[in-house]
């Protein structure tokens, strides 16, 4: 395990200091995430009006819709790999099996040329036999 990192960050004015197992810059990030989030609310006259607690409960469910909604995003994607995974397994055992359905067509193309070389030979003979 990772050394634990302490961070001094600014969140809505006020300085706080995050500990985690992550990086400085990803504690930094994800508090900007939340400036962002309070930046974009702030702008709302409406929000401004409601009392503290109740910003906080919307900006909470901001965040939690925005988390649910990346991992239903990651679940899709996911999903999306594997179907273009199996149509890529689909499609190799396709191209093998027209790869070996080429190579026993060649073999057959080569047999019935030497037939054809064996069979204008014994023409050429009887031919020569006949004068």
């Amino acid at each position: 395990m990772s050394n634990k990192t302490d961070t001094e960050v600014i969140i809505g004015g006020k300085v706080y200091t995050l500990s985690g197992y992550e990086s400085e810059e990803y504690l930094q990030k994800v508090a900007s995430y939340i400036n962002n989030k309070l930046a974009e609310y702030s702008k709302v006259d409406g929000f401004r009006r409601l009392p503290l607690d109740t910003q906080n409960v919307l900006l909470q469910l901001n965040v939690a819709d925005d988390y649910f909604k990346a991992k239903k995003q990651i679940s899709v994607l996911e999903e999306d790999i594997q179907t273009k995974e199996k149509e890529l397994y689909d499609l190799k055992h396709e191209l093998i099996a027209s790869q070996i359905k080429l190579e026993n067509t060649e073999k057959n193309m080569k047999n019935l040329q030497n037939e054809l070389n064996e069979a204008n030979k014994k023409i050429i003979r009887m031919e020569a036999e006949m004068k």
